[in-house]
This record gives structure tokens, C-alpha cells and sequence, in this order.
């Protein structure tokens, strides 16, 4: 039978919730595949008049960590959002870890696939800087609008929160991860880049506005199954807080 009620307004998180984990998994799951899959390769569309729009493939996937950490925030609060930012980027930096390590042992004589190995999870650590910057800022950038908005709007206009938090937070991760991972890179010319830093933020954008409904049936279940509605009004911001000060 299910327990479910109505969420009650509150300013401070239970010690425990029912679905957390399994939010924080599905972040970092999806954070960890956007960037070994998607976020070096550059693909297109072809455009009336026979021209062409460049976009990072990554970008048709990655979004989806953003909406997950709205949906972070927006249930569960900012500390809890920081937690699962910090465990995301702890998980980047192991998997650019794993991944250095993994290359660099010599293959096995006869094994023919190192070149494609290597062209596959070989970023330079320019790339991985730039991922974990721009993902780190970008999502405190994300999640301090949202929780700010709710607040400053008494938890109304999800969809503006949402959409205008992804606004700056996806903004701020374009315009750093690009330029920082690719500028002066053979194949990656300055109208290239351009084009794919505003791609970027454009498409993130749509489709945030697009999955809107997802976002919000997924906060309305998860407010009714955890019974609590917060709102950030005595919450430390940094990005360096810890829980146990909060309490």
C-alpha cells in the first residue's frame, strides 16, 4: 500500500530520505557516460541552404545531469545537491585517474586496438581539467539559482527556476569547458569553437525547457514520497560547507 502524503514545508532536511541514493546514482551515472562517450567528439546538422551546425555530441546526453540536479536541489535541498556534486566530481577524478593508469600499461604483444584504445579514453589532462572545472562550476552555479528562485519566488514557477538556473549553470559550463579543453587545438578553429560553445548553451537550454514536464512530475512524486518541501532560507551557499555546520 502505498504511504505517500503531502510534502510539509520545511527549512531543515530529515537525516535520511527514501529515494536519495538512488538520485545520486542516476547522476553520476549519467555524468560518467556523457563525458567517456560525448564530450570530445564534434558532430552537425545540416541546415537549410546547405550549411552546417557544429555541436559537441556530448551535449544531446550530458543535460540530463542538469535536470537530475535540479530535481537534487529542488527536493532535497542545496547541502544535499553539494553533496552529490562533490561525489560527482570525486567519481571524475577517479575516472580520469583509471583512465591515464589503464592507457599507459603496455598492451599485450599482438593485441592490435591500443592506437583506438588510447584515441578513445586518452583525453590529455587539458581535457579533464576542463571537464571538471566547468562541471563544478556549472553545477554550484545551477544549483545556488534554483534554490535562490525558490525561495524568492515561495516555490512557485518551477518551470522558470528550472529553465533559468540551467540558463547560467549550463551558460558558465560551456563557456569553460570548450575554450579551456580546445583552444589552439588542430581541427578546433575559433569560429568551431564558437559555434560549439553556443550550440552547447542553446541546446542544453531546449532541452531543458523540453523535458520541463519530466522535471516536474518527478519533484511533485518525489515531494509526495519523501513528505517534505524545503526551502534553502538558512542554508550556507559555499560549495565548501559541511552538513554537520548546517545542523
Amino acid at each position: 500500500m502505498d504511504n505517500d502524503h503531502a510534502p510539509v514545508r520545511s527549512t531543515h532536511a530529515p537525516n535520511r530520505f527514501r529515494y536519495y541514493d538512488l538520485v545520486m546514482a542516476a547522476f553520476v551515472a549519467i555524468l560518467l557516460l556523457s563525458n567517456i562517450i560525448g564530450a570530445s567528439k564534434p558532430s552537425y546538422i545540416s541546415l537549410p541552404g546547405g550549411e552546417t551546425w557544429i555541436f559537441g555530441a556530448g551535449v544531446l546526453f550530458f543535460p540530463i545531469s542538469y535536470i537530475i540536479g535540479d530535481v537534487l536541489t529542488e527536493v532535497y535541498g542545496y547541502a544535499r545537491a553539494r553533496r552529490v556534486i562533490w561525489t560527482g566530481f570525486a567519481a571524475l577524478a577517479f575516472m580520469a585517474f583509471m583512465a591515464w593508469v589503464v592507457v599507459k600499461l603496455p598492451p599485450a604483444e599482438g593485441w592490435p586496438h591500443q592506437g583506438a584504445y588510447e584515441a578513445v579514453f586518452g583525453n590529455s589532462w587539458r581535457i579533464v581539467i576542463a571537464s571538471m572545472t566547468a562541471f563544478w562550476v556549472g553545477e554550484f552555479a545551477n544549483s545556488y539559482v534554483l534554490a535562490k528562485m525558490k525561495v524568492w519566488t515561495d516555490g512557485r514557477f518551477l518551470w522558470m527556476r528550472t529553465i533559468g538556473s540551467t540558463v547560467v549553470g549550463q551558460g558558465l559550463d560551456s563557456l569553460i569547458f570548450y575554450p579551456l579543453a580546445f583552444y589552439g587545438i588542430a581541427g578546433w578553429p575559433p569560429e568551431t569553437l564558437f559555434q560549439v560553445v553556443i550550440s552547447q548553451w542553446i541546446i542544453k537550454t531546449v532541452w531543458e525547457a523540453v523535458l520541463t514536464p519530466v522535471t516536474y512530475l518527478v519533484v511533485n512524486s518525489l515531494k509526495r514520497r519523501e513528505g517534505i518541501d524545503l526551502y534553502d532560507t538558512e542554508t550556507d551557499f559555499s560549495p565548501f560547507a559541511s552538513e554537520k555546520a548546517e545542523a
